[in-house]
């Protein structure tokens, strides 16, 4: 899954992009709100955090503007101010959910994890495709109760693929969602290469054939 961080603090960025990725997820981060309603608007993430006090845009501008676009992004608020009127007055502009900071990055983490749940319509933590169960909580898979053995690369693939099941996804779609600005540059066939690592993975694990491929569309999750 992909995030992008909107914080102007040097620190506090790094820290949530680090944190973040660590957890699995493919992260951008930009430290202004006129940049941050630039990338929700062109990009393409499954959530957003996005801090109040910002410079050229406070985050609450960013949230309506975003909103008034029509513009359903999940997005999460950091702010220092934890009054109740204040929590209540971002809600009311269509924040998804709100914290105050000091927080506890677990609490951040566990939170994120609910609004991406809530971007691909799932209401559990675990999810099982055929003998496929995925743990979105735990960050790992397994196939009749053995776990797999994934590079970081490919559990955000299955993710990305566990959520979209029966759904046709592009390499371009793929690319977007799972690679993020410090990948580098991406050669044409990383995706295909990433792919076939993973199918025979599955394969190797008894589950063979549930990465299938839709000629000149891309591929699809599904129960063999």
């Amino acid at each position: 899954m992909r995030l992008l961080v909107i914080e102007d603090s040097p620190r506090m960025q790094r820290a949530l992009v680090e944190g973040l990725k660590r957890a699995g997820y493919a992260v951008d981060a930009v430290a202004d709100g006129d940049e941050g309603l630039w990338r929700i608007q062109e990009g393409n993430y499954d959530a957003v955090v996005l801090d109040v006090r910002l410079p050229t845009m406070d985050g609450l501008t960013v949230l309506q503007k975003v909103r008034e676009a029509g513009n359903k992004t999940h997005i999460l608020l950091l702010t220092v101010n934890q009054s109740v009127e204040d929590r209540v007055h971002g809600l009311r502009l269509g924040a998804d959910d709100y914290l105050p900071k000091p927080f506890a990055f677990s609490e951040l983490l566990a939170r994120l994890e609910a609004l991406v749940r809530r971007a691909h319509d799932s209401e559990s933590n675990k999810i099982v495709i055929g003998k496929l169960t995925f743990d979105l909580s735990g960050h790992h898979a397994t196939v009749n109760d053995h776990s797999l053995n994934l590079t970081a690369r490919e559990y955000r693939i299955l993710e990305y693929f566990v959520m979209n099941k029966g759904r046709v996804l592009s390499r371009t779609q793929i690319e977007e969602h799972v690679y993020d600005e410090t990948s580098g540059t991406l050669m044409s066939n990383v995706v295909d290469s990433a792919v076939s690592s993973l199918r025979k993975k599955l394969k190797e694990a008894g589950a063979p054939g549930m990465i299938a491929t839709r000629r000149g569309l891309g591929y699809v999750l599904e129960v063999p």
